[in-house]
């Protein structure tokens, strides 16, 4: 017996037809970006472990691009530090030999080098601001040119124009890292150590060629004053590179967690490429399948009956 009742077939075959289609696009769309879905539908129930996920790599994301900025300050910080420490040891230096050869006729002008070396360091820049300044980054700190200035009149503490703010910054959930050391607390010390021997000068006469007992007497209590100062100085810069260690060890802790989160949202995100291929072939074949069951229930409609029994005339 002929059948001649084709909807419900031609609606089970536009049916299966419509989701070989989406069958096919969704799998075609995997195999060209990769990705399981384009959308956070696409992934049902997955999509809120992924949302956060995602949130906590860009957090994640967000404190290592901070530690990356943080420890390249406290390298130009390093720097200036060291800078400042090395103008007490050339100071130091230079006293020493003076006193070791009884001549203190260049003296001075060592010292000057040194404390230029020390306003230098002292008005470090990074990223066009100054380091030492505290909160005021876009105002030298550091004003005075010459041993001259240290005893002009005003005080030493009107050379500096730092702010008394000490900057921190966050590079994870639970550390902040102090990159804030201030022109005025590192400077004092070693400019009041000049300033005292440039007071002598000016009270008592240069150096000469033959330095007296007076004048060695007082360069040798000098050298205790500023050997405190080096120490102190040193101090800093250690305090300095324990903050480097930090954020280094941090930066590490961070790209650990990184490439975790990044690992599993790729294995929560990318697609099967060969499980996609299959699938797409899979849903190509349906559609093929349906086109022809589609043509053969054409081909056994109820109008093609009656015109092949003769009904139609």
């Amino acid at each position: 017996m002929d059948r001649i009742a084709t909807n419900s077939a031609y609606n089970a075959v536009l049916t299966n037809l419509m989701q070989a289609e989406i069958a096919q696009s969704t799998a075609g769309n995997q195999m060209s970006s990769t990705e399981k879905a384009t959308d956070l539908e696409g992934y049902g129930t997955g999509a809120e472990s992924l949302t956060a996920m995602q949130a906590t790599n860009t957090q994640v994301t967000g404190y290592l691009n901070n530690s990356q900025v943080v420890a390249a300050k406290l390298t130009t910080q390093d720097t200036g530090l060291n800078q400042v420490a090395s103008s007490a040891t050339s100071a130091i230096s230079a006293i020493t030999n003076a006193i070791a050869v009884g001549n203190g006729a260049s003296l001075m002008q060592q010292l000057q080098t040194s404390f230029d070396d020390a306003a230098q360091g002292l008005n470090t820049q990074f990223n066009g601001e100054y380091v030492f300044a505290g909160g005021q980054v876009n105002t030298q700190p550091v004003s005075a040119t010459s041993l001259t200035d240290l005893t002009a009149g005003p005080p030493i503490s009107t050379l500096f124009h730092n702010d008394q703010r000490q900057i921190s910054t966050q590079v994870d959930q639970n550390t902040s890292i102090g990159t804030g050391f201030l022109a005025d607390q590192v400077g004092t010390p070693l400019f009041t150590a000049l300033q005292t021997i440039q007071q002598y000068v000016q009270t008592n006469g240069p150096f000469g060629t033959t330095l007296t007992t007076a004048q060695q007497s007082f360069l040798t209590q000098q050298l205790g004053t500023l050997n405190t100062v080096q120490t102190n100085l040193n101090n800093v810069v250690a305090q300095n590179g324990l903050a480097q260690a930090e954020v280094t060890n941090t930066q590490g802790s961070l790209t650990q967690q990184q490439t975790m989160l990044q690992g599993l949202i790729g294995t929560a995100t990318q697609a099967d490429l060969a499980q996609a291929s299959a699938n797409l072939q899979q849903a190509q074949l349906s559609i093929q399948a349906a086109g022809q069951v589609f043509q053969a229930l054409k081909s056994s409609s109820l109008l093609n009956t009656l015109s092949s029994n003769g009904v139609l005339g």
